[in-house]
């Protein structure tokens, strides 16, 4: 059977043809809206949901995910999930590496929206909120002070944010050496028949184990392999290039009392202090929020680590970088998504 193509016949029409089609589908349309008891009132709600400002839904959405891809991510890649209407604008879904999130574009096309802050029932869990200024909200006097401030950051390894989020500590332990001690990053999951579970998969599950038992058994070496791993996600090279004792890394694997015993430690925190994305950062036990004091940059987290302590770091006097770490695997800080508003959502990965 020959296979019908569309786009050859549409090709061979000529506008007098299309013209006389566009009308008889809009008189069919009008007929099913009068036999569905519909008005007028509906027949234009329906025509207008075509399109939005001269640009239809899918051209808006695929403008929109194109800047996304082209500007904001690295090595990942936006899909489009769903569009609809809301307050206006057209709302985007989009899949990032196996999470949605919501974006947002003015009808003429002209203004892409990373994430949207919903003024009513506003952030009712507390959870850390954007602050897209990137100008801090907060002063010392807004923290919990400890005679040595203590920063533990929750993330999850292959999280574009999670991977931002360790851009900026990572350069924050290059900069500021002295607050290295201040800082210690955990893991999102659980552990279910021996085996630890991670929000994106058993790859992401198998790096945050690895990244764990670097962290308590050759902690000197741990920030050395982090600061390759983000670059590209290159596990095996990155374990050669800064020197992993293989033996010492596989024997706390696949010891439970020792590597699940640590990845407990993480979990079980993670549920005393509800954690519900990657990154979020506990500052003296108390969930805090980066935005409050810059962004996901360096220098915002050095101050929170500065304003947490009562006696303050030599390295608190140091200026460090304020433009945002670039999201995803990245070569540089910055990198090709330059200083966006932490990724697509402004946001974290969250459970699904």
């Amino acid at each position: 059977m020959t296979k019908f193509n569309f786009v050859s016949f549409f090709k061979s029409l000529d506008k007098n043809t299309l013209s006389i089609g566009v009308a008889i589908i809009a008189i069919g349309i009008v007929g099913a809206l009068i036999l569905t008891n519909g008005g007028s009132e509906q027949f234009l709600d329906k025509i207008k949901s075509f399109t939005l400002g001269g640009m239809s839904k899918a051209d808006l959405a695929k403008k929109g995910i194109d800047y996304i891809n082209n500007n904001v991510l690295s090595d990942q890649k936006a899909t489009l999930v769903s569009t609809s209407e809301e307050s206006g604008l057209l709302k985007i879904k989009i899949d990032i590496g196996g999470k949605e999130f919501d974006s947002y574009m003015s009808k003429d096309g002209k203004l892409l929206f990373p994430e949207a802050i919903k003024l009513e029932n506003a952030n009712p869990n507390n959870q850390p909120t954007n602050n897209p200024s990137n100008q801090p909200t907060k002063t010392k006097d807004d923290i919990v002070k400890a005679d040595k401030a203590e920063l533990d950051v929750y993330i999850v390894s292959q999280c574009p944010f999670g991977l931002q989020m360790q851009r900026a500590l990572a350069d924050v332990v290059n900069s500021a050496p002295s607050l290295t001690e201040n800082i210690k990053v955990r893991y999102i999951g659980s552990i279910s028949n021996g085996k630890v579970i991670a929000m994106h998969g058993d790859v992401e599950a198998q790096e945050n184990f690895k990244q764990i038992c670097i962290r308590e058994e050759q902690a000197n070496k741990y920030w050395d392999y982090v600061s390759c791993y983000i670059k590209a996600g290159d596990t095996a090279g990155c374990l050669t290039s800064t020197g992993i004792d293989n033996n010492k890394l596989n024997g706390c694997i696949s010891d439970q009392n020792r590597g699940l015993a640590y990845a407990k430690e993480d979990f079980d925190l993670n549920t005393k202090y509800n954690i519900q994305g990657s990154p979020t950062l506990v500052l003296n036990n108390q969930i805090t929020s980066e935005f409050d004091f810059g962004g996901r940059t360096s220098e915002a987290l050095k101050t929170l680590i500065c304003y947490g302590s009562n006696n303050e770091p030599k390295d608190c006097t140091k200026s460090l970088n304020k433009a945002e770490a670039a999201t995803s695997f990245s070569e540089t800080y910055v990198g090709k998504g330059g200083s966006g508003n932490s990724g697509p959502t402004g946001a974290n990965c969250n459970p699904a």
